[in-house]
């Protein structure tokens, strides 16, 4: 059945208005970009099997290639397009979001910016974001990437980029692709001898945040490992 022959009500873009965004499921948000469905199915039944080819996750959802997208049923080389750059807006505006805000009295905001960034890629990435004075975002910088076990991370390299920022503060950050969000005592030991290097410069390590898949973004501070 077609939203249109819905009861008022139920239909997505009805509810949305009434109730707002936040009342909508995610298969909901997704039908109403995706606007109609095909022959059988409906946009929101379209929406429903978009995310469970991505296994639910938005986070994965959000890291896919156009060209992955548009051999999707009911998506196409268009609505991938539109779509990719509606996510990249998203990531967008919460890094604009936390160039406005104490990132340190702000942990979620950090985590949904990078659970977006980072959840669903396939490889490692080490990267930083450095912060003012005052613990607002100056700019996040990819600076190595491959696995940390065999791609070393220069504190040299570290410390060269602090100072092209004018850091007062940094926020460590790297992904595990195989979704193991604990972290090794490689990551820990990363992470005291980056503490060490950005000391020397007066450049505070403020945390260091491990993204695995779907599970909550952790926190070296949060665990008592800096």
């Amino acid at each position: 059945m077609a939203i249109t022959d819905w009861p008022e009500a139920e239909r997505p873009r009805e509810r949305l208005l009434k109730l707002g965004a936040e009342s909508l499921s995610d298969a909901e948000l997704l039908a109403i970009f995706l606007r109609v469905g095909i022959k059988g199915k409906s946009a929101v039944d379209l929406a429903r099997e978009l995310l469970l080819h991505f296994d639910g996750q938005l986070s994965v959802l959000a890291q896919a290639s156009a060209k992955e997208l548009s051999k999707l049923p009911g998506m196409g080389p268009a609505k991938a397009t539109q779509l990719m750059a509606v996510l990249e807006l998203a990531r967008r505006a919460l890094r604009e979001d936390m160039k406005t805000r104490d990132l340190l009295g702000s942990p979620q905001a950090v985590r949904d910016w990078l659970r977006l960034k980072l959840a669903a890629l396939p490889y490692e990435v080490f990267g930083v974001l450095w912060l003012d004075n005052q613990n607002r975002l100056i700019e996040y910088d990819e600076l190595f990437r491959g696995t940390l076990s065999q791609t070393s991370v220069y504190p040299r390299e570290v410390v060269k980029q602090a100072l092209t920022r004018n850091a007062a503060a940094a926020i460590l950050v790297h992904n595990h692709p195989s979704g193991a969000a604990e972290p090794s005592r490689a990551d820990e030991l990363l992470t005291r001898g980056l503490k060490e290097a950005l000391a020397m410069v007066d450049v505070k390590v403020a945390d260091h945040f491990i993204v695995a898949g779907s599970a909550k973004p952790i926190s070296f501070a949060e665990r008592g490992l800096l």
